[in-house]
C-alpha cells in the first residue's frame, strides 16, 4: 500500500511539474518578443547591453518578466548579419533592435513591416533609413549621434596636439562600408582644411590590425585616428596595446578605448544610444509607430583623456586640450 501511495504521489507531483511548465512556456508565448542584433560579441558588449535594458525598464519592460528576449550576436563576422536578421524575422518578433549601421541594413533589407529601432553613427537620412529626423515615415527609427561630422573637430585635435605634424592615419573597417566610407568622407575633407595629409589603414581582422600598426610605423605615420565600427571596439585591447607598442599618440570615438588605456577618445556616450535604443523598443511596444516616432539626436559629446596614456608615451598635453576635457583618467 505504502509503494502504491508514493507511485500515485510521484504522478501527481509529475503531472504538477508538467502543467506547472506548460504553463511557463504558454506564459513566455504570451509575452512580447523581442529581436536583439549586434556586430560584436555579448562579452564585449555586457556593460551596453545593460543599458539597453535599462531602457526596456524605464518604459516598464523587463526581460523574463514581461518580454522575451532573442539575441543575435555576428562576433565580428559581418557576413553573418543578413542570415541573424532572417531568422529573426522568421520568429516573427515584435521588434528588432539594432545597433549600428551594418545590423541596420540587415534588418531593413529582411523585413518592411517589422519595427526596427536603430542607433546609428551616420545620417539616417543621407542613407534612406528614414525619410526625414522629425517624421521618419516607415518602420524604422532611433538615435543618430552623427559620428562623422564629429571627424572634423577629432582631426582638429589631433592636430592641437603636434601641430608641426603633417600626417594622420585613420584606422577603419572596410566591412562596414555605409560607416567607414562616411567616416573617411568626413576625415578626409577635415585633414584638407588643415593641410594634413590622412592615410587610410583598412582592418576587418585581428591580423589585419596587425598588419595596419606595421604600415603605420613603415609611412612615419606619428598620430593616429581609430573609427567608432564595432568590429574595432571589440578588439580595443589589441588596437590600444598597438598603438602604445608603436608609441603613435591616437584619438578614438569611444570611451572604451581610452578605459582601456587609449590616449584620448572623442564622441558621444555609448550606453546613451543603447539607454534610448531600449526606450524606444519599448515605447513600439506599448503602441507608438516607428513612422512618427522623431529620431533622437544625440547632443552630448565627450573628450576624454588618459594621463597616464599620455605618459607613457612621454608627451606634454596642451594645457588648453585639458580644460576641454570632460573626462581625465589618471
Amino acid at each position: 500500500m505504502a509503494i502504491h501511495i508514493r507511485r500515485r504521489e510521484f504522478i501527481v507531483t509529475l503531472c504538477g511539474a508538467t502543467a506547472w511548465s506548460l504553463a511557463t512556456h504558454a506564459q513566455q508565448r504570451a509575452m512580447p518578443m523581442i529581436g536583439y542584433l549586434d556586430t560584436a560579441s555579448a562579452s564585449t558588449t555586457a556593460h551596453l547591453v545593460a543599458a539597453f535594458h535599462e531602457g526596456l525598464s524605464a518604459t516598464g519592460y523587463d526581460e523574463g518578466r514581461n518580454i522575451v528576449i532573442e539575441y543575435r550576436w555576428a562576433d565580428g563576422d559581418y557576413d553573418k548579419l543578413p542570415g541573424l536578421a532572417a531568422d529573426l524575422v522568421r520568429r516573427n518578433v515584435a521588434v528588432i533592435a539594432t545597433i549600428n549601421t551594418p545590423t541596420i541594413l540587415a534588418a531593413k533589407a529582411a523585413t518592411k513591416t517589422i519595427p526596427i529601432v536603430f542607433a546609428v553613427g551616420v545620417d539616417p537620412v543621407k542613407h534612406g533609413l528614414v525619410e526625414s529626423l522629425n517624421r521618419p515615415g516607415g518602420n524604422l527609427t532611433g538615435i543618430t549621434g552623427l559620428n562623422t561630422e564629429m571627424d572634423a573637430k577629432r582631426v582638429q585635435l589631433l592636430h592641437d596636439l603636434s601641430p608641426s605634424i603633417s600626417k594622420v592615419g585613420l584606422l577603419i573597417n572596410p566591412s562596414s562600408a555605409a560607416y567607414s566610407e562616411a567616416v573617411t568622407e568626413s576625415a578626409l575633407s577635415a585633414a584638407r582644411g588643415l593641410g594634413v595629409q590622412l592615410l587610410i589603414l583598412n582592418a576587418s581582422t585581428p591580423s589585419g590590425i596587425e598588419t595596419a600598426f606595421d604600415t603605420l610605423a613603415e609611412k612615419r605615420i606619428r598620430l593616429l585616428l581609430v573609427s567608432g565600427d564595432s568590429f574595432l571596439l571589440s578588439r580595443r585591447e589589441q588596437v590600444v596595446a598597438l598603438a602604445a607598442r608603436h608609441g603613435v599618440p591616437t584619438l578614438y570615438h569611444r570611451r572604451e578605448f581610452t578605459v582601456a588605456g587609449g590616449l584620448m577618445s572623442y564622441g558621444e556616450p555609448l550606453s546613451e544610444s543603447y539607454y534610448h535604443v531600449g526606450n524606444y523598443t519599448g515605447r513600439i511596444l506599448k503602441g507608438e509607430k516607428p513612422a512618427n516616432m522623431p529620431v533622437y539626436q544625440s547632443t552630448k559629446f565627450d573628450l576624454v583623456i588618459n594621463l597616464k596614456a599620455a605618459k607613457a608615451l612621454g608627451i606634454e598635453l596642451p594645457p588648453t586640450l585639458l580644460a576641454l576635457a570632460n573626462e581625465v583618467i589618471e
